[in-house]
């Protein structure tokens, strides 16, 4: 089932979705994506632990206080946004809004922490 739910879910992303996203982020580039309903450290590393086990993630980082997560690809591979926002409905939380960004992880990371 759950499956089947990410599947309807890319599907509806592809042909119109990203109703809160400005735009869908271009595959192969960083992508920084607010997330509502993240409220724990368990949330983070659930988060984290899917995204990370995807193909072309090289690094992922976690921010509650922001509700912010930045996703790193490998050199050479590309990120589909679609996947990546699906992967973290799948996991329980909303994805409100997708960027694509040159930033790593680490530069995500430390801006963030700049802020507070």
């Amino acid at each position: 089932m759950s499956k089947l739910k990410s599947i309807l879910i890319a599907a509806s992303i592809t042909l119109g979705g990203f109703a809160n996203a400005a735009s869908p982020a271009p595959a192969g580039d960083n992508l920084l994506l607010k997330v509502n309903g993240m409220v724990c450290a368990f949330c983070a590393q659930g988060i984290e632990k899917r995204l990370t086990a995807l193909p072309q993630t090289q690094a992922v980082y976690v921010n509650l206080a922001q509700k912010t997560v930045a996703v790193q690809v490998k050199p050479g591979q590309k990120f589909d946004a679609a996947q990546v926002k699906a992967e973290i409905i799948d996991a329980g939380y909303e994805v409100t809004s997708i960027a694509a960004t040159a930033k790593t992880t680490t530069q995500v990371k430390a801006d963030l922490v700049a802020k507070k």
